[in-house]
């Protein structure tokens, strides 16, 4: 299938910079970034509402019993 778009000379020059450095075509790249915008538009919807179904109180519940110990040495980052 062919799809025509117009896109902006500095997007197209980095998709194609980026095409070259991965070795792939300019339709390969656009591909790509478009599946993954598509996938991540879908998975949002689905986030929010899990997000809706929290048990918030349980949440802070499991969080208190979480000891306030420092970071072990080495560990602070």
């Amino acid at each position: 299938m062919t799809l025509q778009v117009n896109i902006p000379d500095s997007l197209l020059r980095q998709a194609t910079e980026l095409a070259a450095r991965q070795q792939v075509t300019v339709d390969q790249v656009v591909a790509a970034a478009l599946s993954a915008q598509v996938s991540a538009a879908a998975t949002r919807p689905s986030i929010a509402e899990r997000a809706q179904r929290v048990n918030w109180q349980k949440v802070d519940e499991i969080l208190a019993r979480v000891p306030a110990n420092l970071p072990v040495p080495g560990d602070e980052r």
